[in-house]
């Protein structure tokens, strides 16, 4: 048996801001339990909800040097769905309302602590981890600390490290001498090949330095990451890394995502039914949202947090007199940049029979949404893997997506000649090839409904579950340790 311990910052479904929390919650339940013992460790937030925390139980409490004191360590313990996970209970760094802060520098202070934590911990608990997969920058240190402060520890000796990259732009950068305080590491880690970025500290660097194996979450972002326009200013180091580097797409959870039995949407439906299935969520979602009831209109969604990076200004730059017309809804779910924000209120306010500005997050609203739009957009300028794209598929709303990252790995573009792809894609970030994609797909809808429904079959039959996926992790775990 391989023991396999997953540490982040959130979780499935005890806590969650982001795609991170869906990989970590998905993955250890889809890997073969006959082989490996899996377990996932995050902090013992207080606003985990109390359907979860209520059921947790005490395992046990030491106190840990940190930052120069004596700090308490607690070590709740719940079983899940199969899959036993463990919380760093310690309120004054994890007690609020949300995973997260405002202050980079306290966050990086409290994910610190998280990193030794979950290493002084586990041989308490008695468990010891043949593979840590650690995701993200709050969980950058600990293959740092594996080869510092535990490196002579008996029980530590031979655990291998792997640090997946979610999101890039995200690294945790602060002073050198903040860092210092808090973990005690010496003067030789913070050099320009170890964790120093910039006269600064990167706790993402350091995982990524230290870590036996590094991961992303698409092949082409993989690639992309190691290169300058992409790279985030980490590019050299994943370069000289790339032998210990590879892209595995995420999966999604097809018992969640699942038209025939989504009790969240109108009307169920699969693939042999999905044109008269969608049509009836169509209608309905168009009564729901205050939209003209017309079945013939194109009804465009996009649900999205409203940034820079999800390329939300490409099509704000063209929305009106171009994007929209007569016989075109556009459906938004999403909060972030009030630009972005106050923009879509207005396009919602001036063309009320035909957009729909949802500003907020609103789960049940975005699976109706899924199983209603004829088309979903995800124009990213980048982005790592991406799940709108694929949950679309899976629900027949035909992705039109941005040649980047996961996007790519996972559209195939519509040939009109061979009748093959999946979607519609763009490679240039620029508006006009933007609205030129939005364009052909229009004309395709219109024209050639028979090859449109074809199409939104093919993207239906596709098998983006977890399984491939995982067993794609359980090969590299085994290679890592010298199993295969």
């Amino acid at each position: 048996m391989t023991n396999i311990l997953f540490a982040a910052s959130e979780c499935v479904p005890f806590v969650k801001t982001g795609g991170l929390a869906d990989v970590v919650g998905a993955l250890p339940k889809n890997l073969d339990k006959e082989r490996f013992d899996v377990r996932v460790i995050i902090p013992y937030y207080t606003c985990i909800p109390g359907r979860y925390r209520n059921f947790f139980h005490y395992r046990h409490h030491f106190f840990m040097d940190y930052a120069g004191r004596q700090e308490h360590v607690g070590i709740m313990e719940y079983e899940y769905h199969g899959i036993k996970y463990y919380y760093v209970d310690n309120e004054y760094y994890f007690n609020g309302e949300t995973p997260y802060s405002s202050d980079l520098k306290w966050d990086i202070e409290r994910f610190t602590f998280f990193c030794k934590a979950v290493l002084a911990m586990m041989p308490v608990i008695g468990f010891r981890p043949d593979i840590i997969h650690c995701h993200d920058w709050q969980t950058g240190l600990i293959p740092v600390l594996l080869h510092s402060t535990f490196a002579t520890h008996p029980f530590y000796q031979g655990v291998k490290s792997i640090m997946t990259i979610h999101n890039l732009k995200f690294q945790g950068v602060w002073d050198i001498d903040a860092f210092q305080h808090n973990t005690q590491l010496p003067d030789y880690m913070f050099t320009p090949d170890k964790l120093e970025f910039h006269k600064d500290a990167n706790m993402l660097k350091g995982g990524l330095v230290y870590a036996d194996y590094i991961t992303t979450v698409s092949e082409t972002y993989a690639e992309e990451i190691k290169t300058r326009e992409y790279g985030e200013g980490l590019d050299g180091l994943l370069s000289s890394r790339k032998m210990s580097l590879r892209g595995i797409v995420n999966g999604i959870d097809y018992s969640i995502f699942d038209p025939k039995n989504d009790k969240k949407i109108f009307y169920n439906y699969d693939v042999s039914d999905a044109i008269t299935g969608k049509a009836e969520n169509k209608r309905r979602l168009q009564e729901e949202l205050g939209l003209e009831q017309d079945g013939r209109k194109m009804l465009i969604g996009l649900i999205s947090r409203l940034t820079d990076q999800k390329g939300l200004n490409l099509l704000s730059d063209v929305f009106e007199g171009r994007f929209l017309d007569d016989n075109t809804q556009f459906v938004l779910i999403g909060t972030g940049e009030p630009g972005y924000e106050n923009a879509f209120r207005y396009f919602a306010g001036r063309y009320p029979g035909n957009v729909s500005a949802n500003i907020c997050y609103n789960d049940e609203l975005a699976h109706r949404l899924y199983a209603a739009a004829d088309m979903m957009l995800v124009p990213s300028r980048f982005e790592p893997c991406g799940l709108t794209q694929l949950i679309s598929l899976r629900y027949g709303s035909i992705p039109l997506v941005r040649e980047t990252g996961g996007l790519k790995d996972t559209v195939q573009p519509y040939n009109e000649f061979e009748l093959t792809g999946t979607g519609f894609t763009f490679k240039e970030f620029w508006s006009e090839a933007f609205l030129g994609s939005v364009n052909y797909a229009k004309s395709v809808f219109f024209n050639y409904r028979d090859n449109w429904n074809d199409m939104l079959r093919r993207g239906m039959e596709q098998d983006f579950s977890w399984n491939n996926s995982a067993k794609q992790y359980e090969g590299m775990y085994e290679w890592l340790l010298g199993k295969n």
